[in-house]
């Protein structure tokens, strides 16, 4: 299961933002890394800055270059507009359902959740991170699973409201995806347009 296993810290730095989660590092260092990351830098092409917010999205979501592209042309097939449906794609990953229930505090350890077998889609363990949840589907922790001190941390306290595409039961610990989320609710700073137009030359 491949995923980025490198420094965190100096890929947050170099977007300016805390893509990875909080980070002290960021806010003790906001500029980018390297030897000359706090003077003045040249100014970056056009082609440069589509590709730092491709760059940019894949290390939010967690996805690599081949899982990126294959979303990518999922999108395009579709009917909806493209930069919105490659967002909608990337939101559906399980993974990603589980960051947004608030079941692990981040994407990584969403991920780690359902490589060990803790979350379960319609009642079935599924260890998948980049399985694709449908509209309709219940995401919900393992009952052997509910008392994980990671899982009940990261839960308390946890505004559910935020997400108006899943709705939660706590009770149950398990959360109902609704329908893809519109643009407006994904509060991702990525400018999804600009992946489109890199794409495209």
């Amino acid at each position: 299961m491949a995923r980025y296993i490198g420094p965190k810290s100096r890929i947050a730095r170099r977007f300016g933002e805390p893509i990875f989660g909080p980070d002290k590092v960021l806010s003790n260092r906001n500029f980018p890394p390297g030897q000359h990351g706090n003077s003045r830098r040249r100014k970056t092409s056009e082609y440069g800055t589509m590709l730092a917010e491709k760059q940019k999205a894949k290390y939010t979501y967690g996805v690599l270059e081949r899982q990126f592209r294959n979303l990518f042309e999922k999108a395009a097939r579709s009917s909806a507009v493209t930069g919105e449906a490659l967002l909608q794609e990337l939101e559906c990953r399980l993974d990603n359902v589980v960051y947004r229930l608030g079941i692990a505090p981040t994407r990584a350890a969403a991920r780690q959740l359902v490589g060990h077998r803790h979350i379960t889609v319609d009642g079935k363990v599924v260890n998948i991170a980049s399985y694709s949840v449908a509209p309709g589907q219940i995401v919900a922790v393992r009952e052997k699973s509910k008392s994980l001190e990671v899982i009940a941390s990261a839960l308390a306290g946890f505004n559910h409201s935020k997400y108006p595409w899943l709705e939660w039961d706590e009770n149950a610990k398990a959360g109902k995806f609704l329908h893809k989320p519109e643009r407006v609710d994904i509060p991702e700073n990525i400018n999804e347009q600009l992946i489109v137009e890199l794409y495209s030359k």
